[in-house]
């Protein structure tokens, strides 16, 4: 059974994967709307950017549900969570939809724990899953960046749309620093095991 669930967990083409795989694809897509002239494209670009946000939930949810968690899955989910959030927090605050300092804080949280999930890694500690905390706040910006968006949007509704995003923000913030800060027992204790794993294999 155990050697079944590691060849499952091997597999590379799965529906979850292939859900991240479009939301990678889809990152290119987003620009090029954003960059559309007199704010053309900024409200198609918040629809885009909320559609994926939400998408990130799906893959999880068929991927537990349906048998199809991999490995290949655990690693690109997390990088596309930090790629889609980086370029649209960088073109978001480019074209002057969204307050400098709420990506200046999000993004400083996505660098340290990214930083951190490296260092644990390369120092040969087991991969640490990525927490509830940490995936609502990442939920939280991920709506909050569209509706940003759709504030600055030439649209009837852009004034309750900024609204909303401050009460996304705020909360995704808060959730996702406080997700980073449990990170760091948990990444000491990953080493010791780590460690542990090792000198009980010994060496070669």
């Amino acid at each position: 059974m155990a050697v079944a669930a590691r060849r499952g967990e091997d597999r590379i083409l799965t529906v979850p994967n292939g859900i991240t795989l479009l939301r990678l694809l889809c990152i290119p897509v987003f620009v090029w709307m954003l960059l559309r002239p007199n704010r053309a494209g900024w409200y198609p670009a918040a629809l885009l950017l909320g559609a994926l946000g939400v998408t990130d939930g799906v893959d999880g949810y068929v991927a537990r549900h349906f048998g199809q968690v991999s490995t290949v899955g655990k690693v690109i989910d997390p990088i596309a969570d930090r790629l889609l959030i980086g370029v649209a927090a960088a073109a978001t605050i480019a074209v002057g939809a969204v307050p400098v300092w709420v990506v200046a804080v999000a993004l400083a949280r996505e660098i340290l724990v990214s930083a951190g999930f490296v260092a644990v890694a390369a120092a040969g500690a087991k991969r640490m899953e990525v927490q509830w905390a940490g995936k609502a706040g990442t939920f939280g910006l991920m709506a909050a960046i569209p509706l940003f968006l759709a504030g600055h949007a030439h649209d009837d509704w852009h004034a309750l749309a900024e609204t909303l995003a401050w009460v996304c923000a705020v909360p995704g913030l808060a959730l996702g620093w406080y997700a980073a800060a449990t990170y760091v027992p948990r990444a000491r204790a990953a080493l010791a095991e780590g460690r542990r794993r090792v000198r009980e294999e010994g060496p070669g």
